[in-house]
């Protein structure tokens, strides 16, 4: 069954083919290191990695590419701010990005480029750009010529409603028209800086994402991805420099994520209503947040509220307690015909739904009714049959990560009072038990009594 996905650029869903057969090249635009990640940011790199694991599933070998702008207007006045070096900022909260994507279980991109480490593929192509007529420099400032690229626009669906909005982003009398764009900015004293054909300056912020495409991954690629809000003017303004640079298309499928928003309003840190990955990690397992940031469809924007967070946690705690509860299974097995026709089922609609435009909404929602379902002949089912839907469970996982699936070594402490609790049962001091099965529960860890013992597991 074919993939298909919803193209940005064409308004509608298209069957992928890569320029390559059974190769993707992706690339999606990373952070601008200025301060540490929050809600939004977290959601676009979570959809893009199941996205890219949801291809290798498929069989596609994927080549990804984020970006990190560590050069940025923004960069330089939070710098400025601190009293450190805009190179110390960045490179600080380019850790801190690493931590915050390692701790959501995000797989690692191909590559992470660098704006300051890729002035010379930059500058290259603003020449290029000059040569072919696109670009023009003054006083060392180089623009794009808005006006000279016919097909300005086609993005985001109105080339005159998008001049108008270029003119307002950023007015600069040295500009022919107010709409053109800073290819190249020049150096402002105290300002880090590099050499170049127009005296020394700094690349502005889109030609870094063209010039690293153009090295990493080709002058077409197949897959470039975002949120929504870089459809204009940033994904734009890619599209004009890169085909007005090689005369080629730049990017066959365009992929955009919906904003998170809180009351309505989308999170960002102009607005002051964002919230940081690590303070929501301190609260929620990556499972959740990765459950919670799915189970709406990636193009739609997302609501942030604690009652959401907490639907979402409840519901992976459902799927955790049914994934582990699997391995003990050994029933007479009179519901394995029924539950493995649900399973063939529910395999056969995960696959429909997340070929269809990565549909992880719909496809989440048929592994929890298969869950609901199975739940109720959980008594009657066999060895055999539990070990088959582990086994799809462990396939989904791949894709979603949002099950534990190693064993966790518990805590010692946790151990003691576990056989302290054991001895008090058996002296049929069930309150003082109770007790400690509380303070088991309050630090984390659940005790389940089997007929063949007790098992600790963390909640």
């Amino acid at each position: 069954m074919a993939i298909k996905v919803y193209n940005t650029l064409t308004k509608k869903k298209e069957v992928l083919k890569p320029i390559e057969d059974k190769i993707i090249r992706m690339y999606v635009c990373g952070p601008t290191v200025y301060d540490y990640s929050h809600l939004g940011h977290a959601r676009t790199y979570i959809v893009f990695d199941i996205i890219r694991r949801y291809l290798k599933y498929r069989g596609y070998r994927v080549k990804l590419v984020i970006n990190i702008t560590d050069i940025d207007d923004k960069i330089i006045k939070r710098a400025k701010e601190l009293g450190i070096t805009p190179k110390e900022l960045a490179e600080e909260m380019t850790k801190e990005f690493f931590k915050d994507i390692e701790a959501l279980k995000i797989k690692p991109a191909t590559y992470y480029p660098k704006a300051t480490e890729t002035i010379p593929e930059i500058i290259k192509l603003i020449e290029k750009l000059i040569k072919n007529g696109y670009a023009y420099e003054v006083d060392g400032d180089v623009f794009f010529s808005v006006e000279k690229f016919k097909d300005y626009g086609k993005l985001s669906g109105n080339r005159e409603e998008a001049l108008k909005k270029g003119a307002r982003i950023e007015i600069n009398p040295k500009k022919k028209n107010p709409a053109d764009f800073t290819l190249w900015k020049k150096a402002k004293p105290g300002e880090p800086s590099w050499p170049s054909p127009w005296g020394p300056g700094r690349p502005g912020w889109h030609i870094e994402c063209s010039a690293m495409n153009l090295k990493f991954l080709g002058e077409t690629i197949d897959i470039h991805g975002g949120g929504m809000d870089l459809i204009f003017p940033h994904h734009e303004n890619e599209i004009a420099q890169s085909e007005s640079a090689t005369g080629k298309p730049f990017v066959r499928y365009w992929i955009h994520t919906g904003m998170v928003q809180i009351g309505g309003e989308k999170m960002a840190k102009s607005k002051g209503n964002f919230r940081l990955i690590r303070d929501i990690l301190r609260k929620y397992p990556a499972e959740t947040i990765r459950l919670f940031l799915v189970r709406t469809n990636y193009r739609s924007p997302i609501d942030f509220t604690e009652e959401n967070l907490n639907q979402s946690d409840a519901a992976r705690r459902r799927l955790q307690d049914f994934f582990d509860r699997l391995s003990d299974l050994n029933g007479n097995g009179t519901a394995d015909k029924e539950v493995e026709g649900k399973l063939k089922e529910t395999k056969e609609k995960f696959d429909k739904y997340m070929n269809d435009d990565f549909s992880t909404a719909q496809a989440l929602a048929e592994i929890f009714n298969f869950v609901r379902f199975s739940n109720k002949k959980m008594d009657n089912i066999s060895e055999k049959t539990a070990e088959k839907i582990k086994e799809f469970l462990l396939t989904v996982n791949e894709i979603f990560d949002i099950l534990r699936v190693k064993e966790e070594k518990i805590p010692k402490e946790i151990i003691d009072l576990a056989k302290k609790r054991e001895k008090l049962r058996k002296e049929k001091k069930f309150k003082e038990a109770d007790k400690i099965r509380e303070e088991i529960r309050k630090r984390g860890y659940l005790i389940e009594d089997k007929k063949d013992g007790t098992r600790i597991r963390k909640i």
